[in-house]
């Protein structure tokens, strides 16, 4: 019995981690468990992680979550994807909304590695990251990205196979994942005003983002938006002609 206490308190307190089993055994208690149930575990604690993180932050990261029992399959990977923008174009909506989705394992907080804390290195960088099983994408969002100079450069040296996204058309499509996540995730908060995720599994509540989202759009005069169209028109072809793709919106 004692031997017993000694072994789980040691993995309570996360020494576990810093010594892996034998590979045997790791592949022994893989095999108990479908790749199905792994990803279950992994979504759910996606959720608890999502619905602690009402607000953008712009410190630090910590990865101390990552430290639960329910994290503990998989590991750490550099991200495969990276939503950099563009400020207040709803990135922390789509990075929520990713979330749901079973093959997506995803950074609450944003990292602001290759903007502010670069010279940390990428295993700082990595260590940040959640456990990711065989053929689910790691992902993190950072939207200053998206004006930082030396951010490309960066992610390039990082990897040059990383899609960058940019919120403008289908995502799911874009990073080739299965369409799982629909209209069912999803009810109208009439309070705020703006979709909100239903209650996420493993959750008491349902899932809304933070107050300073969902801002009202003022009313724009027609003879207004004709001139931003104009105004916008060559630059929206420019566009369509670097990505190949027309996102119509004439």
């Amino acid at each position: 019995m004692l031997l017993l206490f000694t072994y789980v308190f040691y993995c309570l307190t996360g020494c576990c981690d810093l010594t892996p089993s034998p590979l045997y055994e790791r592949q022994t208690f893989r095999n108990k468990l479908s790749s199905e149930e792994l990803r279950g575990n992994a979504s759910r604690q996606g959720s608890v992680d999502g619905a602690a993180e009402e607000e953008d932050t712009k410190h630090a990261p910590s990865d101390s979550s990552n430290l639960s029992m329910a994290n503990s399959f998989g590991s750490k990977e550099l991200p495969q994807a990276i939503i950099i923008g563009v400020k207040k174009g709803g990135t922390r909506a789509l990075l929520e909304f990713l979330r749901v989705h079973p093959d997506v394992r995803a950074v609450g907080a944003e990292p602001h590695f290759f903007d502010r804390f670069y010279d940390k290195g990428l295993e700082w960088y990595r260590n940040l990251m959640p456990r990711t099983l065989e053929g689910q994408i790691t992902m993190e969002k950072t939207p200053s990205y998206f004006v930082t100079r030396e951010a490309p450069a960066r992610v390039f040296a990082m990897s040059r196979h990383t899609k960058l996204i940019v919120v403008m058309g289908r995502v799911q499509d874009f990073l080739g994942l299965k369409r799982v996540v629909t209209n069912k995730h999803f009810y109208f908060n009439q309070t705020k005003g703006f979709p909100c995720l239903k209650k996420p599994e493993g959750s008491s509540r349902p899932r809304c983002l933070g107050k300073s989202k969902g801002r009202a759009h003022p009313q724009i005069p027609s003879e207004v938006l004709l001139r931003l169209r104009d105004f916008y028109r060559p630059f929206n072809l420019k566009l369509y002609q670097m990505t190949g793709q027309n996102f119509g919106w004439e």
